[in-house]
């Protein structure tokens, strides 16, 4: 089996994205997918790679995850994410993380465990029991992010990261991170670190969301997409059938799959959705705008 691995870093409109920025973002891109790609060639799985691509995601601050987390409005930052292993549906995921550097290694600690959701101050004990690196909730806020609670920008600007993987050994992973939606009041949960709505991943399939979380929990996008593969349906189709559900309950957003057969999709019914793809043999490629090679 070739591997791939397929990431976004959310889907929006243009909004506070300014364009001179495209580069920094496109790049981020690259530098995720050469994590994943590392992490496969060094003989890592499908769940570490996609992982990996996350972790460095979370890093960047231009992306809604980690630090450069949107803002609640009472100016905090609470961060979601989840984790998904196709082969056994085994599955962690984490909401409401104030100190943990990477939610999604919080959400990888709860796969060995009964538990599949934690929020909150559980959730980051948890964390920290586990060794995971602990920071001050400040050290997630940037002046970008102050600056859009403060003028109360349009939330349309999206950039919730994930990944989704297929390794040599065939098997799937689906990852999600967010920080959720600028000015959400505390305690606000949305699709990413719920299994089925913003993440999933089985024996056929692998999907992490993004857009507006309600529609999608909803929705139950991630979930949908495998119910009508098992069905028959192709990647990309299944993708946009469940996108559009998304759309006439009144969202937006985006997704990306893969299937079992290394099929890719990346549907998005916003102005953006920077995203990019690596497979063996072959470069990393990313793209902020529409359309792209698949």
């Amino acid at each position: 089996m070739a591997p791939v691995v397929v990431i976004h870093a959310g889907a929006g409109d243009r909004g506070a994205r300014p364009a001179d920025a495209d580069d920094a973002r496109r790049q981020a891109l690259i530098e995720a997918l050469e994590c994943a790609r590392a992490c496969l060639e060094r003989g890592g799985d499908a769940i570490e790679a996609a992982h990996d691509a996350v972790v460095s995601m979370e890093d960047f601050d231009l992306f809604n995850a980690g630090r450069g987390s949107v803002l609640c409005s009472d100016g905090t930052v609470e961060m979601s994410a989840a984790l998904m292993r196709g082969s056994d549906r085994a599955a962690g995921a984490v909401a409401g993380m104030r100190r943990t550097r990477h939610p999604i290694s919080g959400a990888r600690s709860l796969l060995t465990s009964r538990s599949v959701l934690l929020a909150g101050d559980s959730a980051e004990s948890y964390a920290a029991e586990m060794g995971l690196e602990q920071l001050t909730n400040a050290d997630f806020i940037t002046e970008r992010q102050r600056a859009r609670l403060a003028e109360r920008t349009p939330s349309a600007e999206g950039a919730t990261v994930g990944a989704v993987c297929l390794d040599r050994a065939g098997m799937l992973a689906a990852a999600t991170s967010t920080g959720g939606v600028c000015g959400q009041r505390p305690g606000r949960i949305g699709d990413s670190p719920l299994i089925g709505a913003g993440t999933w991943a089985d024996t056929r399939v692998a999907v992490s969301c993004t857009g507006d979380g309600e529609a999608f929990i909803r929705s139950g996008t991630a979930r949908h997409i495998a119910a009508l593969i098992e069905h028959g349906a192709r990647v990309p189709d299944a993708a946009q059938r469940a996108l559009d559900d998304v759309g006439e309950l009144g969202g937006r957003g985006g997704l990306i799959a893969i299937d079992a057969h290394g099929n890719v999709a990346m549907p998005f019914s916003t102005e953006l959705m920077p995203r990019g793809i690596w497979r063996r043999g072959q470069e990393p490629a990313a793209w902020i705008g529409p359309p792209a090679p698949q």
